[in-house]
């Protein structure tokens, strides 16, 4: 595992034999995998003396496919919290996705500086709440909205009501304040839990990712999408680009991992929206797996949220840098100098390997 300043963090990689954190009152190995599930087909003798890993995602320019997924209430983590993360990420000329569930607004982060963001939320029981938050977003200059679809109920997340789990009184979520929607209190339950059932909208469908686009221009990312039936969905509905993601592994057991469900969504999807890749990426050869697989990028949200806690801003752009660094050198050593280079050619699971029968 590698180790921060001042705390060590455990490895949390497709790759592992380790089963994901206990968050749901059981153990799964469904955020990552086992070490056969991917293996490298690297090319050799290939002129690698320039590595070229900048994309373009929704027509900007960043500097590699690593971005930084959504998580909540960050100066929990860090009294900075999520003006740290802004930070890092345009230091890294890469992407930063707020969530509606902030410690800090879209405008707070907005006076940071320059840098491509994204706004994450849920659909609330009150619309206009949504016209208003998609409004704000907009105002602040972010370019993307991000609709988080698998969470018509939190799921069962032990720890959080074991411990109670509700905001510092010295924090509130930012983007909701001058809104009538309540606050999260602390309670017998899970503070977050209650909260959650109290506003968000179990009757969400896709009528309102439709519904959606009649309030703004902003490319609408579909988060949380783990089948083919729900891409062919979303393509329909008009989705400017997918996000498979378990939600880090805490709603439902038995859910594959993303980096399992990866290759069915960009099947679906045909070439006709972009398929990111969200929960499990911990190294730069994760990266490498899910661009063979089809990813147009990943977001990356634990390791962003260890580094924040171990050393702030500069923990967060000491872990893009890594993730940099080591993404590099695995397409480098793959024989790849830009990301249109990196193929399914390259990559080996375990359902492309030969089936031999028994012998009877």
């Amino acid at each position: 595992m590698r180790k921060s300043r001042r705390r060590s963090c455990p490895r949390w990689c497709m790759t592992t034999t380790r089963p994901v954190q206990k968050t749901s009152g059981l153990s799964r190995k469904t955020e990552m995998r086992f070490q056969g599930f991917c293996e490298f087909r690297p090319r050799i003798l290939v002129d690698v003396s320039h590595i070229d890993m900048t994309t373009t995602v929704f027509g900007f320019k960043v500097s590699m496919p690593i971005m930084i997924a959504p998580t909540a209430m960050q100066k929990m983590a860090h009294p900075d919290g999520e003006y740290a993360t802004a930070r890092a990420a345009s230091a890294a000329g890469t992407i930063m996705t707020l969530s509606s569930w902030a410690t800090s607004s879209v405008e707070e982060v907005a006076s940071t500086g320059p840098g491509i963001r994204f706004f994450q939320f849920y659909v609330l029981k009150d619309r206009n709440v949504v016209a208003q938050l998609v409004r704000k977003a907009e105002r602040a200059g972010f370019k993307a909205i991000v609709l988080t679809v698998d969470t018509p109920r939190l799921g069962r997340r032990e720890a959080d009501i074991k411990n109670g789990f509700a905001l510092p009184p010295n924090l509130t979520l930012k983007n909701f304040e001058g809104l009538d929607i309540g606050k999260m209190d602390r309670t017998n339950d899970s503070g977050l839990t209650t909260y959650a059932a109290e506003q968000v909208d179990r009757s969400l469908s896709w009528k309102d990712v439709k519904w959606l686009q009649t309030i703004t221009t902003l490319p609408i990312l579909v988060k949380g999408v783990l089948t083919a039936e729900d891409t062919r969905v979303a393509v329909q509905a008009g989705a400017a680009g997918i996000i498979v993601s378990n939600h880090g592994a805490r709603q439902l057991d038995y859910v594959p991992a993303t980096i399992m469900a990866l290759e069915e969504v960009v099947k679906a999807a045909q070439g006709k929206l972009p398929v990111f890749l969200d929960g499990g990426v911990r190294r730069g050869t994760d990266v490498f797996k899910a661009l063979a697989l089809g990813a147009s990028g990943v977001f990356i949200g634990r390791p962003v949220l260890f580094s924040l806690a171990a050393e702030g801003e500069a923990g967060v752009k000491k872990v893009l840098q890594m993730l940099r660094d080591e993404f590099e050198l695995t397409m480098a050593l793959s024989g790849c100098r830009s990301l249109k280079e990196i193929t399914r050619d390259h990559i080996m699971t375990e359902h492309d390997r030969p089936r031999v029968a028994p012998r009877l």
